[in-house]
């Protein structure tokens, strides 16, 4: 019953705003696979609150870190973070409310353009001073100033690592796969480190009368391909997206020719997630095939 709930948030709300707040109207939202996540009001506003159970003590604290960083950037909307921390064993996450409304005329014109902006965001090196998570599974970003080597090391290298790891791939693919990893730097251009939202699919976008919202990112610098791959994904953007984008940010010519290249990370990603027979293993398989 969402009433058993009732002390729980209010524990939260009082550690995060200092204020003894009576929640009302819950109501149950998405919080991903391992999160528990409501909606709640109070006197002192609405509030988005999830929490876990210590399972990923960090988790929430990278992604508020996350969330931040966006925010700070001025180029995309994103909810505003509250707070985080631990309560009755458990790790929670409060974020601002945001309202789900109707995607107006603007809407993907305004998404395609804030990323485009974000994708402008430059540093000296791939990566990001802290690791986080994508989905539930461990994120790792040590710095480098090869846009390719960070890609091969410590995004499709550790999830290949994973995947042997959970005894989910055979010999024969796991030499397909170094192989591939041995010509990436002949299939893949370098590029510059921008600042990627990190898990962009139509899960993690949501239109409010006041703008074009991202969340639940993955952020670390790379090449602004990889968050354009990853919205072709799952359904994918309105064209729309992609022409307003366009004109903030234009997209390099090869992109389609390398788009699978760049999904290999999330599918990979999505392996580990949901193990060998979940389908996304045979979509690594064709696509490294091609290369060899």
């Amino acid at each position: 019953m969402i009433e058993d709930y009732d002390h729980l948030i209010s524990r939260i709300l009082f550690q995060v705003t200092g204020y003894d707040l009576e929640p009302s109207n819950i109501r149950m939202e998405n919080g991903g696979c391992i999160n528990m996540a409501l909606s709640v009001d109070t006197t002192k506003g609405k509030f988005f609150i999830k929490w876990n159970e210590l399972e990923f003590a960090d988790m929430f604290e990278k992604e508020a870190r996350g969330l931040e960083i966006l925010a700070e950037s001025e180029s995309v909307d994103t909810p505003s973070v509250i707070g985080y921390g631990f309560v009755e064993e458990k790790s929670f996450l409060v974020l601002e409310h945001i309202e789900e409304s109707l995607p107006n005329a603007e809407y993907w014109q305004n998404l395609g353009r804030s990323l485009g902006r974000l994708h402008q965001v430059l540093a000296k090196q791939c990566g990001l001073a802290h690791d986080n998570y994508i989905g539930r599974l461990h994120q790792k970003n040590t710095p480098e100033p090869s846009w390719i080597s960070f890609f091969r090391e410590q995004r499709l290298n550790v999830q290949l690592g994973l995947a042997i790891y959970n005894n989910y791939v055979k010999e024969s693919f796991v030499g397909d796969f170094k192989q591939f990893l041995e010509r990436l730097d002949k299939i893949i251009p370098e590029s510059k480190p921008y600042l990627l939202h990190g898990d962009l699919w139509n899960g993690n976008i949501m239109s409010a009368q006041n703008g074009a919202y991202m969340f639940d990112p993955a952020i670390y610098y790379g090449a602004p391909e990889v968050d354009l791959a990853m919205t072709r994904l799952f359904g994918g953007f309105d064209s729309q997206f992609y022409e307003a984008y366009n004109e903030v940010n234009p997209i390099p010519n090869h992109f389609e020719d390398l788009l699978d290249v760049y999904n290999l990370y999330p599918l990979m990603v999505h392996v580990n997630l949901f193990g060998p027979h979940s389908g996304y293993l045979g979509s690594v398989k064709r696509i490294i095939k091609r290369y060899l």
